[in-house]
């Protein structure tokens, strides 16, 4: 059998699926996901969801490509198809972070703590972040995945408490002892620094202007934790 390789933010939420788990992938566009688990026998079953027709043509070619049964394709708007027994673990990748939250928003019943919740924001991380911490929702654990040279955050999340700094929604709930997380809060503070340029070029926006400049004070604290963390004797 030819290989059926996953790209590296794929293959990190492929090991964070619990075996035998029931899936839900939403936005699941060639369904790559469900059918790597389904073709390795990780899952007993998968739903593979996405909006467009044009998506999940590609989907259910995916699963003919390898030969694969056991996955259930279906069109509709987020997680509106899937109901709460059939899955207990939900995916939901490739899309903006404000994107992911507002699927999870129409489905309240992912906090009822029965559920695990896979993310993988392309952007907009802090949104979801905080959506979660504001909806019952706990970040268990967080990883960064390089991915054609761009960092992902990839999360896993579940029904819970959380209390989140400025400098956590923005440089990570549990990205502490990750080996990126100096990259990535770097990345976050040069981008949060050309945002402040162009608003004092402008000459205008100074209340937004000074939003951004204590988001850039936390993730250099942030920034701070993390050498603490990872120098040489921790």
């Amino acid at each position: 059998m030819r290989e059926f390789a996953l790209t590296p933010r794929l293959r990190q939420l492929a090991d964070w699926v619990p075996p035998g788990a029931r899936i839900a992938d939403v936005g699941t566009d060639h369904a790559y996901l469900p059918v790597w688990l389904r073709l390795h026998g990780r899952v007993v079953s998968a739903i593979a969801c996405d909006l467009r027709e044009g998506p999940l043509a590609r989907a259910r070619e995916t699963g003919r490509t390898w030969g694969v049964d056991g996955v259930d394709y279906r069109l509709g708007n987020g997680l509106t198809v899937v109901s709460p027994e059939e899955a207990d673990t939900v995916v939901i990748a490739g899309m903006g972070g404000e994107n992911i939250a507002a699927i999870l928003a129409r489905a309240p019943w992912i906090a009822g703590g029965k559920h695990t919740l896979l993310l993988q924001p392309q952007s907009r991380a802090e949104t979801l972040r905080a959506f979660l911490a504001e909806n019952g929702c706990v970040i268990r654990r967080e990883a960064l995945v390089e991915d054609r040279g761009v960092l992902y955050p990839v999360m896993e999340a579940g029904a819970g408490e959380m209390n989140l700094s400025l400098g956590q929604i923005y440089g990570g709930a549990a990205l502490l002892h990750d080996p990126l997380g100096d990259r990535y809060i770097i990345q976050k503070i040069i981008r949060l620094q050309t945002a402040v340029a162009g608003i004092n070029r402008s000459g205008g926006g100074q209340e937004k202007a000074d939003g951004l400049r204590d988001i850039i004070t936390a993730l250099l604290s942030m920034r701070e934790e993390w050498r603490r963390a990872n120098s040489q004797g921790n």
